[in-house]
Formats: C-alpha cells, sequence, structure tokens
C-alpha cells in the first residue's frame, strides 16, 4: 500500500543516542510531504488528462470508423450507380436502334406503297390517254361524216329550228357508229 502524506506526517521515529536533530528531520519531512502532496496532485490532474485524452481518441476512433464506413458506403453507390447508368445507357442504345429500324422499315414501306401508286397512277393516265384518243377519234369520225355536209345543204323549213335539224340529221348517224 503506498504512502499517503498524512503517512508521512504522522511518523514517529524512536530516539536513539545521538541520533538526528529533532528540528531538521522535521523540517525535511515537511518538505517531503509538500513534494509528496504536489506529485499526488500531478499524478491525480495526468490520470485525469489521460482519462479525457482517452475519451477523445475513443470519439475520434469513432468518427474515423464512421468516415471509413461511409468511403465504403460511397464507393459502393458509386459502383451501383455507374452499373445503373451503364445498364440505362444500353438500353437507351437498344430503344434508339429498334426506333431506328423501326423507322427505316416504316419508310421502305411507304416508298414501296408510293412506288405502287405511282405505277398504277401511270397505267391509269396511259388508259385516260387511250380513252381520250379514242373519244377524240370519234368525234373526228363524226364531224368528217358525211352527214355534216348534208347538214350544211339541208334548208330550214319555218317550224324547224337548228338544234332539231342537227338533232335529225345525227341521230341516224350516231346509230351508224
Amino acid at each position: 500500500m503506498p504512502l499517503t502524506p498524512i503517512d508521512i506526517h504522522n511518523k514517529e521515529f524512536t530516539r536513539g543516542f545521538r541520533g538526528y536533530d529533532e528540528d531538521e528531520v522535521n523540517e525535511f519531512l515537511d518538505q517531503i510531504i509538500k513534494n509528496y502532496e504536489m506529485v499526488i496532485r500531478q499524478k491525480k490532474e495526468l490520470e485525469q488528462e489521460v482519462s479525457e485524452l482517452n475519451e477523445r481518441l475513443s470519439h475520434y476512433s469513432n468518427i474515423e470508423e464512421t468516415l471509413n464506413k461511409s468511403i465504403e458506403v460511397a464507393k459502393e453507390t458509386a459502383e451501383e450507380v455507374k452499373t445503373n447508368a451503364n445498364k440505362e445507357s444500353s438500353l437507351i442504345i437498344k430503344e434508339a436502334e429498334n426506333d431506328a429500324s423501326r423507322i427505316v422499315n416504316e419508310a421502305v414501306q411507304k416508298s414501296r406503297r408510293i412506288s405502287s401508286e405511282v405505277e398504277t397512277m401511270k397505267k391509269q393516265a396511259k388508259f385516260f390517254k387511250i380513252r381520250v384518243r379514242k373519244l377524240v377519234e370519234a368525234q373526228m369520225e363524226m364531224i368528217d361524216h358525211e352527214g355534216w355536209e348534208d347538214m350544211f345543204e339541208t334548208e330550214l323549213d319555218g317550224s324547224e329550228t337548228l338544234e332539231e335539224a342537227i338533232d335529225k340529221e345525227l341521230t341516224p348517224n350516231q346509230n351508224r357508229s
């Protein structure tokens, strides 16, 4: 068990023949007591400081551990974000390729449909041209027909109009053609 300042103060020495000077011994013991009390105080202060430093160290260790965990979580999150971004970009590219393919197919189909319509219109135009030519030829035949010449030679009587005379001349000729 360690000595306390009170133990030092209360220590009684036995007296011997020709012993030490009592006043000198007491002064020295008082000085030792003061120094010993100071050492004990310093020890308590240092123990308190060590305790506080240990608490701070523990606090900073906890902060360090938390930061390390946060860094790990951030790394994992960054990897997940990167992975998800890659997946999403791949999906967007596939969708764009599908859309492009669909647009090209639609354009090809539209082009084929327009080409088919153009061919149909060309055929219709040729058919129309033939019909117009036939109609014009028929009209030319009617004009060249000798009934026209006869009509100009026919005289109108007072009761007949020009239209009636033309109808009369053309009706028999149309039945012939």
